[in-house]
């Protein structure tokens, strides 16, 4: 009876082990699904704040508010950088954008000429008393989306790393909960704000 009652004992203690790995193992499956969810939210915003910084950048580049070959540098670099997101969207499969589309060349042009036409001086020239409120409406839009973008690629990053944490951890690569997801990355361009130097 007491071999019995011993073979009874471990086979509950098995029993309720693997029922412990399969919660953990279906939460941690879960967990990663959520995270790479929130890659693909991030992605999007940042996608959609970018587009806003081109946008604001062109309108104050054909403003007439800064002098014509500043106009002519900072509408080049907008368009690019609209003109290359609409030449590479992200497509169907929302972890496709996780390789940004090859954008980090063009929106770090994009930054580097707000940096160097939004010198301080200029920006402060704008910003006189006699500035065109359209004009500085146009730079204040610039100023708010350039911010915007700063957050949205940390943000973006941030929630990179998470995935890339979690998907280390020995038991998701063992028993591969990432099933066949791709590696999300970091998008790294340069993002500093306008006035930040050139």
């Amino acid at each position: 009876m007491s071999a019995e009652n011993d073979l009874l004992v471990i086979a509950l203690v098995v029993l309720a082990l693997l029922i412990a790995l399969g919660w953990y193992l279906s939460y941690s499956a879960a967990r990663l699904d959520r995270l790479h969810a929130k890659v693909e939210g991030a992605m999007s915003v940042l996608d959609a704040q970018l587009v806003r910084r081109a946008e604001a950048s062109l309108e104050l580049a054909t403003s007439g508010a800064l002098d014509p070959a500043s106009s002519l540098f900072l509408a080049d670099a907008a368009s690019g950088a609209i003109r290359r997101r609409t030449e590479h969207p992200i497509g169907d499969d929302p972890l496709d954008g996780q390789h940004f589309a090859g954008r980090e060349g063009v929106e770090s042009d994009l930054s580097s000429a707000l940096a160097t036409v939004l010198s301080d001086d200029q920006q402060a020239v704008l910003r006189g008393n006699d500035g065109d409120p359209v004009a500085l409406e146009a730079l204040e839009r610039v100023e708010a989306s350039a911010l915007r973008v700063q957050l949205a690629r940390q943000f973006h990053n941030d929630a990179v790393a998470q995935v890339r944490r979690v998907r280390a951890k020995t038991v998701v690569r063992v028993f591969r909960l990432a099933g066949h997801a791709a590696l999300p990355d970091l998008v790294d361009f340069d993002d500093r704000l306008p006035g930040a130097g050139a």
